[in-house]
């Protein structure tokens, strides 16, 4: 094993100096031959959730038990098989608005979410493969794959079939524009930001790090050029906690600083099962592994309890594996990034002032002439000692910031969305109320009552979107949850939107229509991105289906969920009740369906 990894150092050297003189003889771009690599192409057709869904196909009861590492075994027994089955029409939703039979007269605005792409540097020393890598099959481990899945070896290519699906839509129904819902990225790392930046900018992406092993033979490996989102759609950015903190769930130590850009793959003492904890990243016992790019499968090399290594694994080290993290600030050189970018707006949403105060909130008005702000805020943790960097945090400033936001749209009639990374009291099933709500803010003073009693009181405000938890939920968030009809005009929907990397790999449109009672519908439908067949975005799908079974199964279940055959999807039409004044502020506005 010592002989492995030094040779596999030695070779990743090499492949490094080649791979240099290879981009210095074609100014930067291309190939050895002079050619520039080529984009990876989605299917000619694409489709919303609403016309065709993409649904996984039932596994028998006797289908053998895998394990989340037998990636190979994947397909084989039938893990990570899906079909195209037909399209999910929209629920119309009058919870907040009861008896309401109104039509669509008019469209307000249409826009597109995407969120949770976690884009991965696989080959970075400093992930935590190993907690999801050795997880087993089953109950109970399902969040283990936030450590790890196979879904991580083409983040990249999967955002670019994304942005290529979106320009596609684009054509048929204009969007006026596109927001993201933070962790763009999954540690933090500078070389990830980049990467993302530049798919959505349509720029030659180069998805490895270190030595760049596989760059010339390995499909997910290979550099590519990203066609990059159409420049008529101005898109926005919120911010997340993997986009800050190391695993979206640590603060940055002197240990974890160097991991990033060292050799040493990462020795910590974090277990199977455990949460993630400071303490357990600061031991040691197991090294945490990365992904070999050399093999189609991406295997994960250098991972296990350390008493399997003689000599500790090394990588091939890359300073653009730098976090971005610094020990006054998790946001700054994060933010920073979005101003070196070739799409619209530049620093999509920050402005000169956030980078001045390190403050991640904004807000904005998408179309002059209809009356809807969207306000961007920060609603992740801030400062050492949090109790966990997963959940959502307000503090004093940014609680201030928001009401004095919601204050101004509600003086200029204006009605009002909120982006946030993390939702509010989510909704933790769809199909069962019983199961109710659970909090996610722990901030002590801010939790998700106190925060809901100030939202409370804007009646203008008509819709929390975010995305963090990975899944299609839409929780209403009545004024008086014991009586509908109790001023229905200060509630708001919240809607969340799955993640790019897990299964089902989703994105959203929204078309905001004005109503013939001049109320409104919020019209909500899920994407599944177009693939090509054999592309790293379509084997991307499989891994995403098989890790959802994986992962997820319970055979205890009725039926066992790894017979899982549901997309995941949901659409559906929200209706909210406006108040007197905003029906005729927004009487005869929009383009007339």
């Amino acid at each position: 094993m010592n002989m492995r990894y030094s040779n596999f150092r030695f070779f990743g050297l090499f492949c490094v100096l080649i791979l240099q003189l290879q981009l210095a003889a074609c100014g930067g771009g291309g190939d050895s031959t002079g050619q520039q690599p080529p984009e990876w192409p989605i299917a000619k057709e694409v489709f919303t959730t609403a016309e065709q869904q993409i649904l996984p196909i039932g596994l028998p009861d006797s289908t053998p038990h895998i394990n989340p590492r037998d990636v190979s075994l994947y397909e084989i027994f039938g893990y990570s098989a899906w079909q195209v089955g037909a399209g999910q029409s929209p629920v119309k939703r009058t919870d907040l608005a009861p008896g309401n039979a109104a039509t669509n007269a008019a469209h307000l605005l249409t826009f597109f979410t995407i969120t949770d792409v976690h884009i991965t540097d696989k080959e970075s020393p400093a992930q935590v493969n190993y907690l999801g890598w050795s997880a087993p099959y089953g109950l109970g481990s399902y969040e283990l794959s936030g450590a790890y899945a196979p879904t991580i070896l083409a983040t990249t290519q999967v955002l670019d079939a994304a942005v290529q699906t979106i320009n596609a839509l684009h054509k048929k129904t204009p969007f006026d524009f596109g927001i993201a819902l933070g962790d763009a990225i999954n540690n933090a790392q500078y070389n990830e930001l980049r990467w993302y930046i530049d798919v959505l900018d349509g720029k030659i992406i180069t998805p490895s790090s270190g030595s760049h092993v596989g760059a010339d033979t390995i499909d997910y490996q290979k550099p590519f050029k990203a066609v990059g989102l159409n420049k008529a759609i101005p898109w926005y950015q919120t911010i997340g906690n993997h986009d800050q903190f190391m695993m979206g769930s640590y603060i940055e130590t002197a240990k974890t600083q160097a991991a990033h850009i060292g050799t040493a793959i990462l020795n910590a003492n974090e277990t199977i099962g455990a949460p993630p904890t400071a303490a357990g990243m600061a031991g040691y016992g197991f090294y945490m592994g990365v992904v070999d790019g050399s093999t189609p499968n991406g295997d994960i090399i250098g991972a296990g309890p350390e008493s399997l290594f003689p000599v500790p694994p090394t990588v091939v080290a890359d300073p653009d594996r730098r976090s971005l993290e610094t020990a006054n600030s998790t946001s700054l050189n994060w933010m920073k990034e979005f101003f070196a970018t070739t799409s619209n707006p530049i620093g999509h949403g920050f402005t000169q002032a956030n980078i001045d105060n390190d403050f991640a909130s904004y807000s904005f008005q998408p179309k002059p002439d209809v009356p809807i702000k969207v306000i961007v805020l920060d609603d992740t943790c801030k400062g050492s000692g949090q109790l966990s960097y997963a959940l959502g945090c307000l503090d004093q400033p940014r609680l201030t910031w928001l009401t004095n936001e919601l204050q101004n749209g509600q003086d200029n009639n204006q009605l009002m969305i909120i982006s946030a990374h993390v939702p509010i009291y989510p909704q933790n099933s769809l199909t069962d109320p019983s199961k109710g709500n659970f909090p996610f803010f722990r901030t002590p003073g801010f939790t998700d009552a106190s925060l809901l009693a100030v939202l409370r009181d804007y009646p203008n405000l008509i819709m929390w979107i975010s995305g963090h938890r990975h899944v299609n939920t839409v929780t209403p968030h009545p004024y008086n949850p014991a009586d509908p009809n109790d001023h229905p005009e200060n509630s708001f929907w919240m809607v969340e939107t799955a993640s790019l990397r897990d299964f089902p790999q989703h994105f959203r449109t929204f078309d905001i229509r004005r109503n013939s009672d001049n109320n409104i519908s919020i019209v909500i439908t899920n994407v599944d991105p177009a693939v090509t067949e054999g592309t790293p975005a379509a084997k991307s799908r499989g891994y995403a289906v098989g890790t959802s079974r994986i992962f997820g199964a319970d055979d205890t279940a009725t039926p066992p969920t790894r017979a899982l055959t549901d997309s995941n999807a949901y659409n559906a039409e929200l209706v909210k009740q406006l108040t007197p004044i905003m029906q005729g502020v927004i009487a005869t506005k929009g383009t007339a369906l």
